[in-house]
């Protein structure tokens, strides 16, 4: 606005006339008649109105009167957007004060949900019990279905599950003693051996689980799956699953890109009809909320899916993942069967998404399926590895928690059917009651809904064979550690429902299982240092040999070095015998996917060491998370990397430093006391010092690029992508090149997405003076002070409110004093934001 000579209403209208497709309309926005003496009379004119008649109708319009840009919208919508329209009529109408609307959503059928408080007190809970037994009220548990022979299976499986777990254990405990030089009776060797006995049952039960996992996946036929009776039924028109694709300051083009070859592969089955999809976003970021609509909006324009794919940000962002989902029953949840709950990274065949439904539909007592994702499309030699192992031991752990657990499973929030009724009814979560870190919102809440979803009699599988579900790894150790620490905060906290009332004993046992995820590495940890301390007693002090009064013969220390290396090849065996079963799977059924039957186990023995390489350091940082969530230090929920991201050396070295010196220190402590007894500390003290470069350099692409051309830790997904991924990939290449959206400085000034966030806007509020008051103070305040002076939370609320969006707009245009910086940013060249197509 520099110019002497053009007006305010001239330059508005060449920037309108720039994203004009008609080119009559565009000369007659030109050099055509219409009033541009003021901002209001040209809004006025755009729309197709008069000051007379804005005057004549001040009582009907008085919404009009107040913000002159919002006449214009739809007009300067239609301007851009001619051919084809930006939206059906069902979706773009005006609303009860003639301002065009953008409609993103359905119309709401709104339900009650009403979560229950919980009880957590073991005493309390059995007191609840004696009371209704000594009133003569004590009932057993209702058996959900008459027919169901899985639970006396299951039942059967699970015991002897216990007794091979502590069956070896206490095997293992005893030859442990004999290692002991004073045989278990010193205090401090009961500690060790106490400790001892919980981590072997802890790496036990994996054992056996993974074991069970691979004679279940060697015969092939499970008469007790989910799918065994199901078979390629039609769907019921009423049965309708919305797709929720819960997100929260994402990467855009990821996201919409693995939504948008979802939808394609799910067309391609025919069975589209039975499906929505609702973009759920928390995002607190502006910009990237601009985007999300942006991709909205191209998306549905593309594939004409305008009334099948939905977009909601919520205002009040509350409970996070858990809310979002709870916002969507209240409002929609009555209209749908079922809900498929998707992670921002996942991918899911439209073959997969129909037979979940199917399985759903035969089994009526299913209250919740798991499918068993399959991880793939990272580059970084840390992600291909990872990509590896979930790929090829996975299954085998998947098959086995189903065949000891059958419909008493893990849900672990994504990738999941679900039934609303019952889960709108019993699965709403109430905060946990206290005070203090782990009170309050829960934060891991897939184990938590599973298990309330069991209490209410209704079944939690998991569908271990069912092939089409993906996502994705993080690129890189400190990215995994990042998302590790929430879960660990979340699973802590999740263990104080071990003790509520009607959970059902298995879920119990996974509140354990997720407890002891993370409590095992502090645990390790003590194990260590204590056995360190025990080689300082015996190395300082001087041996006693009479503990005893009255003895007439000494008590020799004794140090068994032969039955420590056999117990080391025991525990070892347990811990690295499923990687070689799953070799052996992948060889039975062919490996070339896998880069052949030698490179497949070249891959397995390279992944084993690397494992052993970063198994103290994730000992280190799961203790510090287990501590610092105990003590209450707040943890950060950030959205993990969706990119291929390698690691600094100067994050690295921040992130590890101290890892390095423990185990420097440690090594020359331990060589000062006992040289022989650093052999066994080796594996321990080695990888702590190696920390730094293996972080780093494990996280490089190229290296994973290399790995990919030697044929290592090749998976069939890599190897012979299918068709949804291939096509994911092939959008997402496309839209980190093409696609582009405005920020907020344009939104505000520039006409077009002005218009489109006008449309966009989501909040409605009776028009009344207090309101009327606030806004006009906002509004005026954000025009002097310029994007600059505006904080996230301003833009958002700008974002959300219709009204002040456009009153911004007019403004901006139409005050002197409008800050100089809304101009510079809000109009940079002659580019035009156009909604982008990937057709």
């Amino acid at each position: 606005m520099s110019s002497s000579k053009a007006t305010p209403t001239d330059i508005y209208l060449e920037r309108l006339a720039l994203e004009t497709q008609d080119r009559e309309e565009r000369y007659k926005l030109l050099v055509g008649d219409l009033d541009k003496h003021e901002m209001a009379s040209l809004h006025a004119a755009l729309g197709g109105h008069s000051e007379s008649n804005n005057e004549g109708n001040s009582e009907d319009n008085s919404e009009g009167n107040n913000d002159p840009a919002a006449l214009s919208v739809g007009r300067r919508l239609a301007l851009a957007y001619a051919e084809p329209p930006l939206a059906p009529p069902e979706a773009l109408a005006t609303d009860a004060s003639g301002i065009t609307r953008l409609r993103t959503a359905p119309t709401m059928k709104r339900s009650p949900l009403a979560p229950q408080k919980w009880s957590t007190n073991p005493f309390v809970n059995i007191g609840r019990r004696f009371k209704r037994w000594a009133n003569g009220d004590f009932r057993r548990r209702k058996r959900e279905s008459p027919s169901a022979s899985w639970k006396w299976v299951a039942s059967r499986r699970r015991w002897v599950l216990l007794v091979l777990i502590f069956g070896q254990s206490i095997i293992a405990a005893n030859q442990m003693r004999t290692v002991l030089p004073g045989q278990g009776l010193q205090w401090l060797e009961v500690t060790i051996l106490s400790l001892f006995v919980l981590l072997f049952a802890w790496v036990s039960a994996g054992f056996w689980t993974a074991l069970m996992g691979f004679f279940q996946l060697l015969r092939r036929h499970d008469r007790y799956a989910i799918d065994s009776e199901v078979g390629d039924e039609p769907i019921d028109d009423e049965a309708r699953t919305a797709l929720l694709v819960p997100i929260c300051n994402e990467d855009v083009a990821r996201v919409f890109a693995g939504v948008r070859a979802t939808l394609e592969s799910l067309r391609s089955t025919g069975n589209d009809r039975h499906f929505d999809i609702f973009i759920l976003s928390d995002t607190s970021d502006p910009d990237i909320a601009i985007q999300e609509t942006y991709a909205w909006l191209g998306m549905c324009r593309d594939l004409e899916a305008f009334g099948q794919v939905f977009y909601r940000r919520r205002q009040r962002r509350v409970k996070r993942k858990s809310g979002n989902l709870d916002d969507f029953c209240r409002r929609w949840g009555a209209l749908y069967r079922y809900m498929l709950v998707l992670d921002a990274d996942s991918v899911m065949s439209g073959k997969c998404l129909t037979r979940l439904v199917q399985m759903m539909e035969v089994h009526s007592r299913v209250g919740i399926i798991q499918t068993a994702p399959r991880a793939s499309g990272r580059l970084n030699l840390y992600a291909r590895m990872q990509q590896f192992a979930t790929r090829v031991y996975g299954p085998l752990f998947t098959a086995g928690l189903h065949f000891w657990q059958l419909g008493e499973s893990h849900y672990w929030g994504h990738n999941a059917i679900i039934r609303l009724a019952p889960f709108m009814q019993h699965c709403i979560l109430a905060p946990l009651p206290g005070k203090g870190s782990m009170s309050g919102e829960i934060l891991s809440h897939d184990f938590v809904e599973a298990a309330l979803m069991r209490r209410a009699g209704w079944g939690v599988w998991i569908a271990y064979k069912l092939e089409g579900s993906y996502e994705e790894m993080p690129p890189n150790l400190l990215d995994e550690l990042n998302r590790d620490r929430r879960w660990c905060h979340g699973n802590l906290m999740n263990f104080r429902l071990f003790f509520s009332q009607g959970i059902h004993p298995v879920h119990r046992a996974v509140f354990l299982t997720g407890l002891m995820s993370y409590l095992s590495a502090p645990l390790w940890c003590l194990f260590l240092i204590l056995s360190t301390a025990l080689l300082a007693v015996h190395t300082f002090t001087t041996p006693n040999y009479f503990p005893e009064p009255g003895m007439m013969f000494p008590v020799w220390p004794q140090w068994n070095p032969m039955l420590a290396v056999g117990l080391f090849g025991v525990t070892a065996l347990l811990l690295f015998l499923p990687k070689l079963l799953s070799v052996v799977l992948v060889w039975i059924q062919g490996s070339r996917q896998f880069g052949g039957p030698l490179k497949v186990l070249a891959s397995m023995v390279l992944e084993s060491l690397f494992s052993m390489l970063l198994a103290p350091v994730r000992m280190l940082f799961h203790t510090r998370f287990v501590l610092t969530s105990m003590m209450g230090w707040a943890v950060q929920w950030r959205s993990p990397s969706r990119e291929n991201s390698d690691t600094t050396w100067g994050d690295a070295i921040s992130a590890h430093w101290s890892q390095t010196l423990i185990g420097a220190v440690w090594a020359a402590g331990v060589y000062v006391m006992e040289p022989t007894f650093l052999w066994w500390l080796s594996p321990i003290v080695v990888s702590l010092m190696l920390s730094i470069p293996v972080s780093a350099l494990s996280s490089r692409v190229s290296l994973g690029r290399l790995s990919f051309q030697k044929r290592l830790f090749r998976i069939p997904e890599e190897t012979q992508p299918p068709r949804v991924l291939r096509r994911m990939v092939s959008l997402l290449t496309r839209m980190n090149t093409g696609m582009s959206a405005p920020s907020f400085a344009q939104v505000a000034v520039d006409p077009v997405p002005n218009a489109l966030a006008t449309a966009l806007g989501s909040s409605r509020h009776i028009e009344v003076e207090p309101i009327r008051q606030r806004r006009a103070e906002r509004v005026s305040r954000a025009v002097l002070m310029g994007p600059a002076g505006m904080s996230r939370l301003e833009r958002l609320d700008f974002l959300d409110d219709p009204v002040m969006m456009s009153q911004l707009h007019y403004h901006i245009w139409g005050d002197s004093k409008a800050h100089y910086s809304w101009f510079e940013q809000g109009l940079p060249g002659r580019e035009s934001k156009h909604l982008p197509t990937f057709s």
